[in-house]
């Protein structure tokens, strides 16, 4: 038996514990005999049972001292998703648990005895606890971990819980309700972006949800091979489209679908070369379009599927098409555009300038020493004495020089928007929208379709996952200091990052020009980093 000090503090014994079951999971169950292996696995219980019950209150004190303020979150589950790197899920069943510890303490009290009630047992209790009247609750539970302690089965609880709800309903009750204040209905998706619908529905909604799913559900003659539950799916999904089309949707404005078309410049190109793409090239591509797939499934983003291929053909028919085209950046085309960079600006320093400037200066880079890097200059005309290109100020200078290739090829009048509008045909061929508008009273549809679709969610530094449909367009720096309409300097935020942290607490947020972010309080004292710090000059 493990033995934890008198003196150990809270967290100590937890680290304790997670050390001894670091040695239980590295250790090999095949060579136990079965015997053991049962015990381990009823310890393993007990173990879980008991973490529940110390982690509920914890986080029932956290949550009481607003502890996640510190960290710029405005709530639990946001803070256990970024600081824990748990799922949503996950954080509001800890949540949940953490209210039950204060509303059931006598059930919270047998779980941490890990021998009592198994953590899904004392959920169940607390569940049937939950349904009588707040006067009734800590006796029944006193009597069901009475009951469940001298050995009852689970059958045998739920008839003593269903007798002790009969007999605490007032005697003019006329029975119980009809399930109304336990409604619910729960969409998640799952990583390729299907969807899971679970749920409870009212008497009066089970009945309409089935009268319409029999309606538009049912087979389409001999040759429907579909089974039930697919015929019911269909109908679902034939149900919200109707309903999506007809106009009585908030903010729909009777516009079912809007499509946005991805295509890379990198294929623009070649089709304009009249080139097939490589098979290489594709695989990559829809392993990237796979990707942006499932973390939209997972983090949430504005609302819309991630299509392709028939699927997309088909939804698109009747819908607003925004063409979309996209790039990414080329890391061996960046090394060598930074080196002519610096040679160009090492012809520029002066008549007669260096063409050697650019490897000199980037000898650093290279394992030389800023020392050996200035003496290798020394007697070459205009480029004696300039400074070597330190790590810092490279990193710096790819950040701006990808920005400045972008506007290149970007807007109204650059390379994608000109291959876009010759090889895409009339329905994706339409003006360019601008993506920087300069002062603007409102940001317009075209730069906040762009900033969501760029951003899927909350950006906030620190880890946000509301979704796009949650958020806000924030201006990195205020319109009131003349901050300028553009997708490079705007970010979406969620309202209680946008209108709380940043406008009330007084937070300042800094989009750096390869996406990442930085962020400080009113004092700095605190400062997050969606990205590790930079490294020090020298």
């Amino acid at each position: 038996m493990v033995t934890v000090p008198a003196s150990a503090s809270l967290s100590e014994a937890l680290e304790l514990a997670c050390a001894a079951l670091r040695v239980a999971a590295a250790a090999d169950p095949a060579q136990a005999p079965a015997e053991v292996q049962g015990r381990c696995l009823q310890l393993a219980e007990q173990a879980g049972a008991i973490i529940t019950a110390a982690r509920s209150g914890v986080l029932a004190a956290f949550t009481a001292g607003q502890g996640y303020t510190a960290d710029a979150q405005y709530g639990a589950v946001p803070w256990l998703m970024v600081k824990t790197g748990i799922t949503k899920g996950a954080a509001r069943g800890h949540v949940g648990w953490a209210r039950r510890a204060a509303s059931h303490p006598q059930v919270m009290a047998a779980l941490a005895e890990g021998t009592v009630l198994s953590e899904s047992m004392a959920r169940t209790i607390c569940q049937w606890t939950d349904k009588l009247p707040g006067d009734c609750r800590d006796d029944a539970d006193a009597i069901l971990v009475a009951a469940a302690r001298a050995g009852a089965r689970e059958e045998d609880l739920a008839a003593l819980a269903a007798e002790i709800y009969a007999r605490s309903r007032p005697p003019d009750d006329d029975g119980p309700e009809d399930g109304f204040g336990d409604r619910s209905v729960r969409l998640e998706t799952t990583f390729e972006g299907a969807g899971v619908l679970a749920g409870a529905l009212t008497p009066e909604c089970a009945a309409l949800v089935g009268a319409v799913l029999d309606a538009l559900g049912a087979p389409a003659g001999a040759g429907d091979l579909r089974t039930h539950d697919q015929r019911y799916h269909d109908a679902l999904h034939e149900a919200m489209r109707r309903l999506a089309a007809s106009g009585l949707l908030p903010e729909r404005a009777g516009q079912p679908v809007k499509a946005l078309v991805h295509v890379s410049l990198a294929e623009l190109r070649a089709m304009d070369a009249d080139t097939a793409l490589e098979g290489e090239w594709i695989t990559a591509v829809r392993g990237r379009w796979a990707a942006a797939r499932a973390a939209a499934a997972a983090g949430g983003s504005d609302g819309g599927a991630w299509l392709d291929g028939a699927a997309a053909r088909g939804i698109s028919c009747d819908a607003m098409v925004v063409p979309v085209v996209t790039g990414e950046v080329d890391l061996g085309a960046l090394d060598g555009l930074v080196q002519l960079c610096v040679t160009l600006a090492g012809h520029h320093h002066g008549p007669g300038g260096c063409g050697d400037h650019g490897e000199a200066g980037l000898a650093g880079d290279r394992g030389q020493s800023a020392d050996s890097a200035g003496q290798g200059q020394a007697g070459r005309g205009c480029c004696a004495g300039v400074p070597p290109v330190t790590a810092h100020a490279r990193e710096m200078l790819e950040r701006q020089i990808i920005g400045r290739a972008v506007d290149l090829v970007s807007g109204p009048g650059g390379l994608a928007s000109f291959l876009r509008r010759q090889q895409l045909g009339a329905r994706l061929a339409g003006p360019s929208l601008p993506l920087d508008i300069g002062y603007a009273g409102t940001v317009p549809a075209g730069i906040r379709t762009a900033v969501i679709l760029r951003d899927q969610h909350c950006q906030w530094t620190g880890g946000c996952h509301q979704p796009a449909a949650a958020c806000e367009v924030h201006h990195v720096r205020h319109k009131a200091d003349g901050g300028p309409t553009s997708v490079k300097d705007c970010i979406l935020l969620c309202w209680f990052h946008h209108q709380v942290v940043i406008h009330r607490w007084g937070w300042t947020l800094i989009l750096h020009p390869d996406g990442t972010t930085t962020a400080w309080n009113r004092d700095k004292t605190q400062v997050l980093r969606s990205h590790s710090p930079p490294a020090r000059p020298g």
